[in-house]
């Protein structure tokens, strides 16, 4: 078992990069928000909380696991799906509430049942472990049916950190795409959630989409042997988490508009529709569940024109974290989105490099969507175009990774000007896992 011995919750700080200079009539601000949160090690009730060592945290954990008749096939799938929810359930902290969901057409509780969730102790992770193996595959696919019933037994436990884990080795066939969005337009906010895809007949779109409307990561699986290292870390990860449901704030003056809001790091997300009202001229932008981690955000601000030589104030950012009685709690951590108007055309015109480099990183995640999307089409010029150009802003921002996955889809024939083939066969796997990770970003090198 994973072993946490820190006792105190994440401080947390925001640092601004920018540059404030604008020309004369300029307008468009763009400034990357860097938040930090260090210090942290137990989940907390609170901010501010405290655990003494090997105390149990306030965190419900569900795991949804694939029972649909395609887990069969081959047998060995279901049997990695059970050996891998097996051990994320001896990475469980004491403590820590969890359940274990079957989900086909229908959703049932395997373990424990009763409409409610289990607390992690030696028993109960061997009672839940032996529930495993009654796990048989047979049935459909409905994800939102096991969307809500983790909704509903997470919400039984009076707990600060809700996580889901899912997995899933195919389509959403026995729901309408409607169905899904509704389970998750109701449990968005409420709990956040890990999307796997296992082997290649699941659609990149639906599970990348659960894990961004429940600001979760999503990742494939292609062989099934992978699922144990990989639901480990998952939860590993999720016993980190410290401060839930933590927002961005962003109050801007009289005249000035958010154009955007998206998070660059350590994916790209866009968070611009996501925005909730927090008073006068004030919104929030969720971020869900936090650890001992940073991520970055790029921030579009428009600013009324002013004249050469003025300042203004384009933007407060701060963080805070909605209470049960409706208050919010501000985390402390505050940075300034600043305007300057001046008549130095070298000031005014150049890029800082924060901003340049996520600017790329986004345009980079967009492409090899648009790419592949070209490739499934037909239309192989436009997905050549699409790549290469993907290949050309991974090379040029040092992202190794996305690089690797792309030249298991194109021959780069010129990296630094994007001149690629398209290669004649691709397997379904590295297709898939170029589309899955496809927003994965690298950070500024300093």
């Amino acid at each position: 078992m994973a072993n946490f011995s820190k006792s105190s919750v994440p401080q947390f700080s925001v640092d601004v990069y920018q540059n404030e200079y604008l020309p004369d009539g300029g307008r468009e601000v763009n400034a990357i928000v860097t938040v930090t949160a260090t210090g942290g090690g137990t989940v907390g009730t609170a901010v501010g909380a405290s655990y003494a060592p090997g105390q149990g945290p306030s965190a419900g954990v569900a795991v949804m696991v694939d029972c649909s008749g395609s887990m069969d096939y081959p047998p060995t799938k279901m049997r990695n799906a059970r050996d891998a929810t097996a051990a994320a359930i001896d990475t469980l902290r004491d403590g820590t509430h969890f359940a274990v969901i079957g989900g086909t057409h229908v959703a049932k509780e395997v373990y424990p049942g009763g409409g409610a969730l289990a607390v992690a102790d030696r028993t109960t992770r061997e009672q839940a472990k032996q529930a495993l193996r009654r796990l048989s595959a047979g049935g459909g696919t409905a994800i939102g049916t096991w969307l809500r019933l983790a909704d509903r037994l997470l919400s039984s436990a009076d707990v600060t950190i809700r996580h889901g884990i899912l997995l899933t080795d195919g389509r959403n066939e026995h729901e309408s795409p409607e169905d899904l969005k509704a389970a998750l337009d109701s449990c968005a906010g409420r709990f956040t959630c890990d999307a796997r895809g296992v082997g290649t007949d699941w659609e990149v779109k639906e599970v990348t989409g659960i894990a961004s409307a429940l600001l979760g990561t999503a990742d494939i699986v292609a062989d099934p042997t992978g699922l144990a290292a990989d639901f480990t870390q998952m939860m590993e990860t999720a016993m980190g988490k410290e401060v839930a449901d933590v927002a961005l704030r962003l109050w801007t003056p009289v005249g000035t508009t958010i154009k955007y809001v998206k998070q660059v790091a350590p994916t790209v997300e866009q968070l611009t529709d996501r925005r909730t009202e927090a008073g006068p001229r004030a919104g929030d932008y969720p971020t869900g569940s936090w650890g001992d981690e940073s991520r970055d955000y790029h921030v579009c601000v428009e600013v009324p024109s002013a004249g050469l030589g003025q300042e203004m104030l384009a933007a407060r950012v701060s963080l805070v974290v909605p209470q049960p009685d409706g208050s919010v709690q501000n985390l402390g951590a505050q940075g300034l989105i600043r305007a300057v108007w001046t008549d130095d055309m070298v000031a005014s015109t150049s890029i800082n490099p924060q901003v340049a480099h996520y600017t790329g990183q986004a345009e980079l995640a967009q492409a090899i969507q648009q790419g592949l999307d070209l490739r499934k089409a037909g239309d192989m010029d436009g997905a050549t175009a699409k790549l290469g150009r993907a290949v050309q802003l991974a090379s040029a921002s040092g992202n190794a990774d996305t690089a690797k996955l792309l030249a298991k889809v194109v021959d780069v024939v010129d990296a630094a000007t994007g001149t690629v083939r398209l290669k004649a066969k691709v397997a379904e796997a590295d297709e898939m896992t170029l589309e899955t990770r496809s927003t994965k970003t690298v950070r500024v090198k300093k």
